[in-house]
């Protein structure tokens, strides 16, 4: 070991930047898919927090929230007036022609860094292919269901979110073969113990 301590520490992030030419040729198509990634983080809050491995606290003091709004374009136009400055999950205040995501809690592991930018990748592939309608509409079940090919996002992270995916899944199990939402939930609780 050299001494390296990143997650261990209360102060290192990683802060993954994008380039806003990946989000279109013209200064307006970039901004609607802009708009749609703060709405994607802000409408999937809580499973992006447990992805991040940062606190509450922590995200409050370096990647704090915009507050979602109705719509895309509302969401975007609150985040933009606010002014908040780079200490954002999504900072839109760069100075440099990049979108920053700064969600995400510091690591030395090759997996969680790959699984990291593997997310990243989705979310932004996921943005520009949906209308604001399509994304305000996805849900986070259908968001993971649509990922592919990305094995280290699904099994690089820790056990309470794989489990939260495996809750997801037998939820949906249960819906198809028409079990009722009691025992949806008494399942999952028998499932959790389990576990």
């Amino acid at each position: 070991s050299m001494g390296y301590r990143s997650h261990q520490t209360q102060t290192c992030g990683l802060h993954i930047h994008v380039n806003r030419s990946a989000f279109g040729k013209t200064y307006e198509e970039q901004e609607e898919v802009i708009a749609r990634i703060v709405f994607f983080v802000e409408n999937h809050w809580n499973e992006l927090l447990k992805f991040s491995r940062r606190t509450e606290q922590a995200m409050n003091r370096w990647a704090s929230r915009y507050g979602i709004s109705e719509n895309t374009q509302e969401t975007y136009i609150k985040a933009k007036s606010k002014r908040l400055g780079r200490y954002t999950a999504v900072n839109i205040e760069t100075n440099q022609p990049t979108l920053e995501l700064r969600l995400f809690r510091g690591t030395l592991r090759y997996q969680t860094f790959a699984a990291t930018l593997e997310l990243v990748d989705e979310i932004c592939n996921t943005c520009i292919k949906m209308d604001d309608e399509e994304l305000e509409a996805l849900s986070w079940s259908y968001f993971v269901l649509g990922i592919k090919d990305r094995t280290v996002i699904l099994y690089s992270f820790n056990t309470e979110i794989i489990l939260g995916i495996c809750e997801i899944i037998v939820t949906l199990v249960l819906v198809i073969v028409g079990v009722n939402s009691v025992d949806i939930v008494n399942n999952l609780k028998y499932f959790r113990k389990t576990y």
